[in-house]
C-alpha cells in the first residue's frame, strides 16, 4: 500500500484545450489532449533533497491538534531548522488533507489538524506563513493537496456545516472506511482545481504537488460505487477501468495547463505509487511481481503523464529495500530512469526513511545504512537527480542514524535546489 497508511446535479461543460488540457471529443465526452509545449532545465549543480510534512492526524506537525498559534509555529520553524541542518533544500509540505485547507480559503473550512475542529480559524495564516519561514532559510516549499480524500470516515455529519461534500451530497463515494469525491464528475473535477489554484494564486509556493492518491487503494470485498457516473459519462470507453483513467488523466492534465496559465515560474509535481505496472502484465512494465500496480488499481497512468509532458517532475515512491523480491529497488530504479529518458521531466526518488529502525520491518530496514546504499545505487543512473524523505518527523528523531548516515555520505555540503 502507500506510504500514509493513517490509515495514509448540473454537469460541468467540458473544458476547452486552451484551459484544461483536454478535449470532447463527437460524443461530447471529455478526452486528454496533446502534451504540454516546453521543459524547463534543471540547473547545474542542482540536486533535489527533499522531505514530505504530513498534517493529515497530525503526523509530523502539528504535533497534535488545538496547540496555540506561538507553539505550531515553534514546531513549524523547528522542523524547517532540521531540514536545514541535514542539508535538504525542499520540503513539500500537506497543506489540503482533507478537503480542508492550511490557508483562509473561500472554497473549504480550515483544516482539522490546526484546532482539533474543522472549519475553526487557527488564528494564523500557516501555509502563508511556511513559505516565508522556508524561503528565508533557503528552502523550497511545495504545496501539498490530496484531490479527491474528504475524510478518514464515512459520517458527513462530522463535517462542518457548510463543507461542500454536505452541501454536493452527490459528489461524494463512501469506500473502504472513507468518503471520498468521485473523480468521474466533471463538476468535482472543476471544483478540487479551483480550490488548489486559490493557494496557487495567493502564495509564492515554489510548487503544486500531488501524492498517490487518486482512486483510492483497493478494499477487500467492497466496491467503488461510481454506477451513475460511469452510466452517464463512460459509454464510449471499453472498461470502466479506461474510464476512470480518463478521468484522472484529465485532472492532471487539466491541471498542469491550468499552473502554467497562472505563471510565475511554479512547477508540478506528484509522487506516484513506485510501480506504474508490472512485467507479468505488461512487458513495458517493471519487473516486480508485487501485484499491485498505480496503473491497474489506482487508474493513475503515472508514465503517461511523464511521456505526455503534463509534470514537471515525478517522485515515484520506491518504498523497498534493495533485494526485495516483490519489488526491488535496484530493479526500479532503472525502470524509472528509463521512463523519464528524453522527456524533460525531473525524476526524484521517494525514500521510506519512516521504516528505518522501526521494528515491524524487515531485517534490511534494521541496517542505519539502507538508505545510503539506496543514494549510492542511484548515483549510476544519470536521470535521477535526488531525493525525497519520508517524513519530517523521522527526519527530525533519525531512530537509528539512517538519516545521519545519508547526510555523511551524499550531503557534504548545501546544494540549491532544481529550478
Amino acid at each position: 500500500m502507500g506510504r500514509r497508511r493513517f490509515v495514509a446535479g448540473a454537469t460541468f461543460a467540458a473544458l476547452s484545450v486552451a484551459g484544461s488540457g483536454g478535449v470532447a471529443d463527437a460524443a461530447g465526452v471529455d478526452r486528454v489532449g496533446a502534451a504540454a509545449p516546453g521543459r524547463r532545465r534543471r540547473r547545474a549543480g542542482s540536486e533535489f533533497r527533499g522531505m514530505w510534512m504530513a498534517t493529515i492526524a497530525n503526523i509530523d506537525w502539528p504535533s497534535g491538534p488545538g496547540l496555540t498559534p506561538d507553539r505550531q509555529r515553534a514546531e513549524l520553524r523547528a522542523h524547517l531548522d532540521m531540514a536545514v541542518e541535514r542539508r535538504l533544500n525542499s520540503v513539500i509540505l500537506q497543506v489540503r488533507p482533507s478537503a480542508d485547507a492550511l490557508w483562509p480559503s473561500p472554497h473549504e473550512p480550515w483544516a482539522e489538524c490546526l484546532t482539533g475542529v474543522q472549519g475553526r480559524d487557527p488564528g494564523w495564516d500557516p501555509l502563508g506563513t511556511a513559505v516565508e519561514e522556508a524561503h528565508e532559510r533557503g528552502l523550497d516549499l511545495h504545496a501539498w493537496f490530496n484531490p479527491y480524500r474528504v475524510a478518514n470516515h464515512t459520517d458527513p455529519s462530522r463535517l462542518t456545516a457548510t463543507h461542500p461534500a454536505r452541501r454536493n451530497p452527490r459528489w461524494t463515494v463512501t469506500y473502504g472506511g472513507r468518503l471520498y469525491y468521485n473523480p468521474g464528475l466533471p463538476e468535482v473535477r472543476r471544483f478540487v482545481q479551483d480550490a488548489m489554484l486559490d493557494a496557487v494564486r495567493r502564495y509564492d509556493i515554489d510548487a503544486v504537488h500531488w501524492d498517490d492518491y487518486f482512486y483510492p487503494y483497493p478494499a477487500a470485498g467492497e466496491v467503488f460505487d461510481d454506477d451513475d457516473a460511469y452510466e452517464r459519462y463512460g459509454g464510449d470507453f471499453a472498461s470502466r477501468a479506461a474510464w476512470r483513467r480518463n478521468n484522472v488523466d484529465l485532472l492532471v492534465s487539466e491541471m498542469s495547463a491550468r499552473i502554467k496559465e497562472i505563471g510565475s515560474g511554479k512547477t508540478f509535481g506528484i509522487s506516484p505509487f513506485g510501480i506504474w505496472r508490472s512485467a507479468s502484465s505488461d512487458p513495458a512494465g517493471s519487473d516486480t511481481p508485487m501485484g499491485l500496480a498505480s496503473y491497474d488499481h489506482l487508474y493513475a497512468d503515472s508514465r503517461k503523464w511523464v511521456r505526455e509532458g503534463w509534470i514537471d517532475y515525478v517522485i515515484p515512491q520506491l518504498y523497498w529495500n534493495i533485494g526485495y523480491a516483490e519489488a526491488d529497488y535496484a530493479e526500479l530504479v532503472p525502470w524509472w530512469d528509463g521512463v523519464v529518458r528524453g522527456t524533460g521531466v525531473d525524476l526524484y526518488i521517494g525514500e521510506a526513511l519512516y521504516k528505518c529502525g522501526d521494528l515491524d520491518q524487515t531485517t534490511a530496514w534494521q541496517d542505519p545504512r539502507e538508505l545510503s546504499r539506496h543514494l549510492t545505487l542511484a548515483e549510476g543512473y544519470a536521470g535521477v537527480g535526488g531525493h525525497c524523505f519520508f517524513s519530517a518527523s523521522q527526519v527530525m528523531s533519525d531512530r537509528i542514524g539512517a538519516m545521519a548516515a545519508v547526510v555523511a555520505d551524499h550531503y557534504p555540503t548545501t546544494v540549491l535546489p532544481p529550478r
